[in-house]
Protein backbone atom coordinates (compact mmCIF):
# COMPACT_ATOMS: atom_id res chain seq x y z
CA UNK A 1 0.00 0.00 0.00
CA UNK A 2 1.65 3.42 -1.16
CA UNK A 3 1.99 6.05 1.93
CA UNK A 4 -0.85 8.24 2.31
CA UNK A 5 -0.61 11.94 1.15
CA UNK A 6 -3.39 13.16 2.14
CA UNK A 7 -2.28 13.12 5.42
CA UNK A 8 0.14 15.87 5.39
CA UNK A 9 -0.87 19.11 7.36
CA UNK A 10 -3.61 17.58 9.48
CA UNK A 11 -2.97 17.95 12.45
CA UNK A 12 -3.67 15.30 15.32
CA UNK A 13 -5.76 15.72 18.06
CA UNK A 14 -3.76 16.79 21.44
CA UNK A 15 -2.02 14.54 23.76
CA UNK A 16 -0.97 14.79 27.30
CA UNK A 17 1.99 13.30 28.80
CA UNK A 18 3.44 13.77 31.74
CA UNK A 19 7.02 12.55 33.10
CA UNK A 20 8.79 12.13 36.56
CA UNK A 21 11.93 12.77 38.62
CA UNK A 22 12.53 8.85 37.99
CA UNK A 23 11.40 9.30 34.23
CA UNK A 24 14.41 12.01 33.26
CA UNK A 25 17.00 10.50 35.89
CA UNK A 26 16.88 7.19 33.64
CA UNK A 27 16.64 9.16 30.50
CA UNK A 28 20.28 10.43 31.65
CA UNK A 29 21.56 7.03 32.64
CA UNK A 30 20.14 6.06 29.21
CA UNK A 31 22.05 8.03 27.48
CA UNK A 32 25.66 7.53 28.87
CA UNK A 33 25.64 10.29 32.29
CA UNK A 34 27.34 8.58 35.19
CA UNK A 35 28.85 9.33 38.44
CA UNK A 36 30.39 12.83 37.46
CA UNK A 37 26.85 14.09 36.15
CA UNK A 38 25.03 13.63 39.51
CA UNK A 39 22.70 16.91 38.74
CA UNK A 40 21.22 14.85 36.07
CA UNK A 41 21.25 11.36 37.67
CA UNK A 42 20.54 11.63 41.05
CA UNK A 43 17.24 13.95 42.97
CA UNK A 44 20.32 16.32 44.37
CA UNK A 45 19.37 19.48 42.94
CA UNK A 46 18.22 17.44 39.52
CA UNK A 47 18.46 19.27 36.46
CA UNK A 48 17.24 17.79 33.53
CA UNK A 49 19.27 16.86 29.69
CA UNK A 50 17.86 18.78 27.12
CA UNK A 51 17.65 16.56 24.71
CA UNK A 52 14.96 14.91 26.52
CA UNK A 53 12.84 17.47 25.22
CA UNK A 54 12.65 15.25 22.23
CA UNK A 55 10.63 12.45 24.58
CA UNK A 56 8.65 15.14 26.33
CA UNK A 57 7.72 16.29 22.86
CA UNK A 58 6.41 12.87 21.47
CA UNK A 59 3.08 12.57 20.54
CA UNK A 60 1.01 9.54 18.53
CA UNK A 61 0.33 10.92 14.58
CA UNK A 62 -1.64 9.96 12.33
CA UNK A 63 -1.09 6.82 10.15
CA UNK A 64 0.50 7.50 7.18
CA UNK A 65 0.34 4.03 5.56
CA UNK A 66 1.02 0.48 5.51
CA UNK A 67 4.89 -0.82 5.43
CA UNK A 68 7.08 -3.33 7.24
CA UNK A 69 8.49 -1.54 10.52
CA UNK A 70 12.07 -3.03 10.10
CA UNK A 71 12.37 -0.50 6.82
CA UNK A 72 11.88 2.55 9.28
CA UNK A 73 15.07 4.04 10.44
CA UNK A 74 14.94 7.79 12.47
CA UNK A 75 16.52 9.93 9.90
CA UNK A 76 16.61 14.18 11.26
CA UNK A 77 15.97 15.34 14.62
CA UNK A 78 15.47 18.48 15.85
CA UNK A 79 14.16 20.50 18.91
CA UNK A 80 13.81 24.11 20.74
CA UNK A 81 13.39 24.72 23.91
CA UNK A 82 11.21 28.12 24.95
CA UNK A 83 12.59 26.87 28.91
CA UNK A 84 14.22 24.85 31.12
CA UNK A 85 12.56 21.60 31.51
CA UNK A 86 11.44 20.39 34.86
CA UNK A 87 12.69 17.47 36.62
CA UNK A 88 8.76 16.43 36.91
CA UNK A 89 6.06 18.31 34.60
CA UNK A 90 3.94 17.40 31.65
CA UNK A 91 2.74 18.97 28.59
CA UNK A 92 0.17 18.92 26.06
CA UNK A 93 1.04 18.11 22.27
CA UNK A 94 -0.44 18.45 18.60
CA UNK A 95 1.86 16.99 15.95
CA UNK A 96 1.41 16.50 11.94
CA UNK A 97 3.17 15.38 8.91
CA UNK A 98 4.79 18.13 6.93
CA UNK A 99 6.07 16.19 3.97
CA UNK A 100 6.53 12.77 1.93
CA UNK A 101 9.37 12.88 -0.10
CA UNK A 102 10.90 10.41 -2.87
CA UNK A 103 14.24 9.81 -2.11
CA UNK A 104 14.19 6.90 -4.70
CA UNK A 105 15.56 3.81 -2.92
CA UNK A 106 12.80 4.77 0.08
CA UNK A 107 10.48 7.77 1.45
CA UNK A 108 11.32 10.57 4.11
CA UNK A 109 8.79 11.74 6.39
CA UNK A 110 9.11 14.66 8.07
CA UNK A 111 6.75 15.68 11.19
CA UNK A 112 6.61 18.77 13.65
CA UNK A 113 5.22 18.54 16.97
CA UNK A 114 4.29 21.63 19.26
CA UNK A 115 4.44 21.00 22.93
CA UNK A 116 2.74 23.13 25.33
CA UNK A 117 2.31 24.03 29.25
CA UNK A 118 -1.42 22.14 29.77
CA UNK A 119 -2.47 24.91 32.17
CA UNK A 120 -0.96 28.29 30.48
CA UNK A 121 -1.00 27.12 26.76
CA UNK A 122 2.33 28.83 26.52
CA UNK A 123 5.28 26.77 24.31
CA UNK A 124 7.45 24.68 26.29
CA UNK A 125 9.16 22.34 23.11
CA UNK A 126 8.70 22.52 19.50
CA UNK A 127 9.98 19.56 17.48
CA UNK A 128 11.29 18.44 14.28
CA UNK A 129 11.54 15.22 13.07
CA UNK A 130 11.89 12.65 10.30
CA UNK A 131 11.64 8.53 9.31
CA UNK A 132 13.65 7.28 6.15
CA UNK A 133 11.40 4.07 5.32
CA UNK A 134 13.37 1.87 2.65
CA UNK A 135 11.66 0.46 -0.33
CA UNK A 136 8.74 3.16 -0.10
CA UNK A 137 10.16 5.63 -2.62
CA UNK A 138 9.85 5.55 -6.40
CA UNK A 139 6.64 7.16 -6.61
CA UNK A 140 7.36 10.29 -8.63
CA UNK A 141 6.94 13.03 -5.86
CA UNK A 142 9.23 16.14 -4.72
CA UNK A 143 12.76 14.75 -3.26
CA UNK A 144 12.53 17.50 -0.87
CA UNK A 145 14.48 20.91 0.40
CA UNK A 146 17.99 20.53 0.63
CA UNK A 147 20.46 21.15 2.82
CA UNK A 148 23.66 23.33 2.92
CA UNK A 149 25.49 22.51 5.71
CA UNK A 150 29.10 22.04 5.72
CA UNK A 151 31.91 21.82 8.21
CA UNK A 152 34.08 25.10 8.74
CA UNK A 153 37.21 24.75 7.46
CA UNK A 154 39.30 25.15 10.24
CA UNK A 155 39.74 22.35 13.19
CA UNK A 156 37.26 22.09 15.72
CA UNK A 157 36.75 24.67 18.82
CA UNK A 158 36.26 21.46 21.19
CA UNK A 159 36.63 17.19 20.42
CA UNK A 160 34.19 15.00 23.12
CA UNK A 161 34.37 11.64 22.98
CA UNK A 162 32.10 9.10 24.98
CA UNK A 163 31.55 5.35 25.41
CA UNK A 164 28.85 3.22 25.13
CA UNK A 165 28.14 0.33 27.03
CA UNK A 166 27.48 -3.02 25.31
CA UNK A 167 23.67 -2.84 26.77
CA UNK A 168 23.24 1.01 26.48
CA UNK A 169 20.75 0.17 24.13
CA UNK A 170 18.79 -2.06 27.14
CA UNK A 171 19.32 1.18 29.35
CA UNK A 172 17.75 3.80 26.78
CA UNK A 173 14.68 1.78 26.07
CA UNK A 174 13.57 1.41 29.02
CA UNK A 175 12.38 5.36 28.17
CA UNK A 176 9.73 3.87 25.98
CA UNK A 177 11.38 2.91 22.97
CA UNK A 178 11.05 -0.44 22.47
CA UNK A 179 11.75 -1.01 18.92
CA UNK A 180 12.96 -4.89 18.55
CA UNK A 181 15.47 -3.39 16.15
CA UNK A 182 17.56 -2.47 19.27
CA UNK A 183 17.19 -5.52 21.29
CA UNK A 184 15.94 -8.15 19.17
CA UNK A 185 18.89 -10.33 16.82
CA UNK A 186 16.10 -11.60 14.91
CA UNK A 187 14.36 -8.30 13.76
CA UNK A 188 17.62 -6.39 13.70
CA UNK A 189 18.03 -9.04 10.55
CA UNK A 190 15.44 -8.61 9.22
CA UNK A 191 16.67 -4.86 9.17
CA UNK A 192 19.95 -6.23 7.81
CA UNK A 193 22.42 -5.94 10.44
CA UNK A 194 23.99 -8.65 12.10
CA UNK A 195 22.71 -7.56 15.73
CA UNK A 196 20.76 -4.88 17.64
CA UNK A 197 21.87 -0.94 16.86
CA UNK A 198 21.55 1.94 19.31
CA UNK A 199 18.96 3.90 19.67
CA UNK A 200 19.61 7.15 16.81
CA UNK A 201 18.19 9.16 19.81
CA UNK A 202 20.12 7.93 22.44
CA UNK A 203 23.37 8.74 20.14
CA UNK A 204 21.58 12.08 19.69
CA UNK A 205 21.23 12.25 23.73
CA UNK A 206 25.44 11.55 24.22
CA UNK A 207 25.80 13.80 21.09
CA UNK A 208 23.63 16.70 23.14
CA UNK A 209 25.99 15.67 26.57
CA UNK A 210 29.01 16.77 24.90
CA UNK A 211 27.69 20.16 23.52
CA UNK A 212 26.30 20.69 26.95
CA UNK A 213 29.37 20.33 28.62
CA UNK A 214 31.58 21.53 26.23
CA UNK A 215 29.92 25.16 24.99
CA UNK A 216 27.06 25.39 27.41
CA UNK A 217 29.01 25.11 31.07
CA UNK A 218 26.63 22.21 32.18
CA UNK A 219 23.58 24.65 31.95
CA UNK A 220 20.53 23.08 30.75
CA UNK A 221 19.35 26.79 30.63
CA UNK A 222 21.62 27.80 28.23
CA UNK A 223 20.73 25.34 25.87
CA UNK A 224 18.20 26.35 23.04
CA UNK A 225 17.96 24.28 19.90
CA UNK A 226 20.14 21.47 18.39
CA UNK A 227 19.48 19.52 15.26
CA UNK A 228 20.65 16.90 13.23
CA UNK A 229 20.85 14.47 10.51
CA UNK A 230 21.26 10.04 11.36
CA UNK A 231 23.66 9.45 8.88
CA UNK A 232 25.13 5.81 10.19
CA UNK A 233 24.58 3.40 12.44
CA UNK A 234 26.11 2.78 15.76
CA UNK A 235 26.18 -0.34 17.55
CA UNK A 236 26.13 -0.62 21.38
CA UNK A 237 29.83 -0.55 23.12
CA UNK A 238 31.23 2.00 20.04
CA UNK A 239 32.85 5.10 21.49
CA UNK A 240 31.41 8.72 20.05
CA UNK A 241 33.62 11.54 19.56
CA UNK A 242 31.73 14.97 18.95
CA UNK A 243 33.53 17.39 16.78
CA UNK A 244 32.03 21.12 17.64
CA UNK A 245 32.69 24.33 15.69
CA UNK A 246 31.68 27.47 18.04
CA UNK A 247 30.75 30.70 16.67
CA UNK A 248 29.16 33.35 18.89
CA UNK A 249 25.72 31.45 20.07
CA UNK A 250 25.68 29.43 16.97
CA UNK A 251 27.30 25.88 17.40
CA UNK A 252 27.78 23.37 14.52
CA UNK A 253 28.79 19.54 15.39
CA UNK A 254 29.03 16.50 13.84
CA UNK A 255 29.38 12.52 15.30
CA UNK A 256 31.73 10.12 14.71
CA UNK A 257 32.72 6.53 15.50
CA UNK A 258 36.02 5.35 16.29
CA UNK A 259 36.82 4.20 12.88
CA UNK A 260 36.06 7.93 11.37
CA UNK A 261 32.03 7.30 9.80
CA UNK A 262 30.33 9.77 10.40
CA UNK A 263 26.71 8.60 12.55
CA UNK A 264 25.84 12.31 12.91
CA UNK A 265 25.74 14.96 10.84
CA UNK A 266 24.42 18.44 9.56
CA UNK A 267 24.13 19.41 13.26
CA UNK A 268 23.49 22.97 14.56
CA UNK A 269 22.97 23.86 18.26
CA UNK A 270 22.18 27.12 19.65
CA UNK A 271 23.44 27.91 22.96
CA UNK A 272 22.76 31.50 24.67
Amino acid sequence: MPLDHSVIGLEGEPQERSWTAKDTMLYALGVGAGTSELEFTTEKGQRVLPTFAVLAAQARGRRFGDFDPAMLVHAEQGFELHRELPPAGSVRTTSKVTGIYDKGSGALVTTEATAVDPETGEPVISSRSSVFIRGEGGFGGERGPRDDWAAPDRAPDHKVTYSTLPEQALIYRLSGDYNPLHSDPEFAARAGFDRPILHGLCTYGVTGRALLHAVAGSDPARFKAMSGRFSSPVFPGESLTVSIWVDGTDVLFRTAKDDGTVVLDRGRAVIA
